[in-house]
């Protein structure tokens, strides 16, 4: 059976990035979630949503991809970063980006057309005494991607 695009919501799109994301929780919001399937199986969901970057928030043009997850199923994570794209550009937006972690190939967003445009160092944390938060991933280095129209 062959891969599609498939409408997803927020709600089912965070349950199945709870199931099979390796290393971060859902997020809570976003502008759109888009999901792949074979036949009526769900294998893969992306999560669109505003740049967690004030800075590149400030610029008003660019949605970020927060999450993508899948089950393993080939090629579905680059149908969902070439799904985004798409979908972003329709909506009228000037940039997409994203983040890998260091270790991670990038070979799904080179697939679908992204292209690196930094290497972020390892954060010392969001944690703080008037802030508390569970340190899941500092400490590890980021490379940025976008693509643009």
């Amino acid at each position: 059976m062959t891969l599609r695009i498939v409408p997803v919501d927020l709600k089912h799109a965070r349950d199945f990035v709870a199931v099979h994301h390796r290393h971060h929780l859902p997020p809570r919001g976003h502008k759109f979630s888009i999901g792949v399937a074979r036949g009526t199986l769900l294998v893969g969901v992306a999560i669109i949503g505003r740049p967690r970057s004030r800075v590149i928030q400030s610029e008003g043009a660019t949605l970020e991809v927060i999450r993508t997850a899948t089950d393993g199923t080939r090629n579905a994570n680059s149908m969902l970063y070439g799904a985004a794209r798409r979908a972003t550009f329709a909506l009228g937006y000037d940039r997409l980006i994203t983040y890998t972690q260091d270790g991670e190939t990038g070979a799904s967003l080179r697939a679908a057309g992204y292209r690196v445009i930094a290497q972020r160092p390892p954060r010392s944390g969001w944690d703080t005494p008037s802030r508390p938060r569970e340190n899941r991933n500092d400490g590890i280095a980021r490379t940025l991607w976008e693509t643009v129209p």
